[in-house]
């Protein structure tokens, strides 16, 4: 990818989120996550809007947070191309593919906590390549009290010092692996034989895009069983195998595993190359369309995610669509307050929250 597209579309990629950050309405979760939690989101949620009126304000931090881990993406991808001759047009590709994911879009305009665990993980990937090992204890203990999922990492860390004899590395995350346990913080594990194992397939098919997806999985298991295993391979093998396993038993919160997947984009375009460039211009042309099937799902799914907005108002039945739940309140509160009613009992406890942030408490029994 030239230089020169890649600026254009990081402009437009820039604008599109700070539009759709500043005119979507709050989620059920996020309005949650506003009136009813005293977690870092929340803290950084309440300082933005103190800070800047309307649906900007209280995801200010967040974009924030995106646009760095996009910076700290394109670094590392440089880094892991560097070698190559075209190894900034790798970069920009590996980069222009994360920005698209619709994980990365969503996290991007909407308050949570992956999009702040994002750029810590890419930012220790980054420090580690370029053996800046002082500053690595530092990201880990941030990352151990803002993230209770990050047991998923120092596990990961774990293992790849000690297959890879990196004594200082294995014994850091191990001592945080201690503390997980004595703290009794991490994820929480229970229940029982359940349904939800094909849910989390649906869930990392919304994060990459079903064919990316899909290609993400065999990347995967096509490291474990024959490429250099890097430590991004370690983080991503390892949340997604304890994301399968958890799912069995519980319901998977996909925003615990996604900061740990999504890094992998540039190890699945580094094998794609490798594949294709090693074959004869005539069978390279199979190789080349199925690339270009992959991106433009994930084009696809993004346009989705960027035209939303367009697509609820223009949409005949918009109780099906997936936006309705952000919509229905803002749109109910307006109706409500131009009838001059004051207050709305809502069945939904989180549509209640949505209510009370655009101004419409709960009626008194």
């Amino acid at each position: 990818m030239k230089k020169k597209h890649f600026i254009w579309a990081t402009i437009l990629y820039a604008w599109s989120i700070l539009y759709l950050a500043f005119t979507t309405p709050i989620t059920p979760h996020e309005a949650k996550l506003f009136f009813n939690s005293d977690g870092i989101v929340n803290y950084l949620m309440v300082l933005g809007q103190s800070l800047i009126s309307g649906f900007l304000g209280f995801r200010i931090f967040f974009i924030f947070s995106a646009f760095l881990a996009i910076l700290f993406f394109y670094e590392f991808a440089r880094r892991y191309f560097q070698k190559r001759d075209n190894d900034y047009e790798d970069a920009y590709l590996a980069t222009l593919i994360f920005m698209l994911l619709p994980g990365i879009i969503t996290g991007s305009v909407l308050s949570n906590i992956a999009i702040l665990v994002l750029p810590l993980v890419l930012l220790f990937v980054l420090l580690y390549e370029r053996k800046h090992f002082a500053l690595l204890p530092f990201i880990m203990l941030i990352l151990f009290f803002i993230h209770d999922a990050s047991i998923i990492f120092f596990i990961a860390i774990m293992l790849y010092g000690l297959i890879h004899k990196d004594k200082k590395l294995a014994i850091t995350a191990t001592t945080f692996l201690i503390a997980f346990i004595i703290l009794a913080k991490g994820i929480e594990i229970g229940g029982r034989p359940s349904g939800h194992f094909i849910d989390i397939f649906g869930l990392y098919a919304a994060v990459f895009s079903p064919l990316v997806f899909l290609y993400f999985f065999y990347i995967m298991y096509r490291t474990f069983l024959r490429e250099t295993k890097t430590l991004i391979w370690y983080i991503s093998f390892t949340a997604l195998i304890f994301s399968l396993l958890l799912s069995i038993r519980q319901k998977v919160h996909i925003s615990d595993f996604a900061p740990y997947v999504t890094i992998s984009i540039v190890l699945m375009l580094d094998i794609f190359n490798n594949s294709i460039r090693v074959r004869l211009p005539e069978f390279k042309k199979k190789y080349k369309l199925s690339f270009n099937i992959i991106v433009g799902t994930l084009l696809l799914s993004a346009s989705i995610i960027f035209l939303h907005q367009l697509i609820f108002y223009i949409n005949k039945n918009p109780k099906e669509y997936f936006a309705n739940r952000a919509y229905r309140p803002y749109i109910l509160s307006k109706e409500l307050k131009d009838r001059g009613i004051e207050c709305y009992n809502s069945k939904r406890s989180r549509e209640q929250y949505q209510l009370m942030y655009y101004g419409i408490n709960s009626c008194s029994k």
